[in-house]
């Protein structure tokens, strides 16, 4: 009886373990809005780290974190480190590329909880009297963000900051 009790759990660990595996080996996730201001304010508030807590979703979670920056203070080689409680982590962001009012790109290096890295990418556009902003984070799944993507839906999770990130963005440029 414990033989085919062991038999069937590692039958069933086996299973889970090809399930994980099959899972996409690369993620991203994008969303879009439209900022009402014109791409050159809203670049600003993008390329320059000293402004993110403004409009960072992650900037609430967690006010007693302990943001570091290094480098230039905005633009190519200006880096964003910080340390902070369970729900924003530890980690760093460095910008790659930098076109004024129209992109920034950067290098996002999570340490805790957990080691991950990817890209993130804003691209701007005017529209209308306004912005449209896209905002998309990208990057592989090793196999315990693979297994991680079957119990949440990360794609919900990070979307659900990036368009509270868009409204404090709103906010934040539409001030006089």
């Amino acid at each position: 009886m414990l033989k085919k009790i062991l038999i069937a759990l590692l039958a069933l660990i086996v299973v889970l373990v090809i399930i994980v595996a099959v899972q996409p080996s690369e993620f991203r996730i994008t969303r879009k809005a439209v900022i009402p201001a014109p791409p050159a304010a809203v670049f600003e508030q993008i390329n320059d780290f000293q402004k993110w807590n403004a409009w960072s979703p992650w900037a609430k979670l967690d006010p007693n974190a302990k943001n570091t920056f290094e480098g230039p203070t905005g633009g190519v080689g200006a880096k964003f480190l910080w340390s902070g409680n369970n729900e924003v982590g530890e980690g760093s962001m460095t910008i790659t590329a930098s076109k004024p009012g129209e992109s920034v790109v950067m290098d996002l290096v999570f340490i805790k909880p957990f080691a991950a890295s990817s890209v993130t990418e804003f691209t701007m556009k005017p529209e209308g009297a306004g912005t449209e902003v896209t905002w998309s984070m990208s990057g592989k799944n090793n196999f315990i963000g693979k297994a991680a993507g079957l119990f949440m839906n990360c794609d919900k999770i990070v979307g659900t900051k990036f368009k509270e990130g868009f409204a404090n963005l709103k906010r934040v440029v539409a001030r006089p």
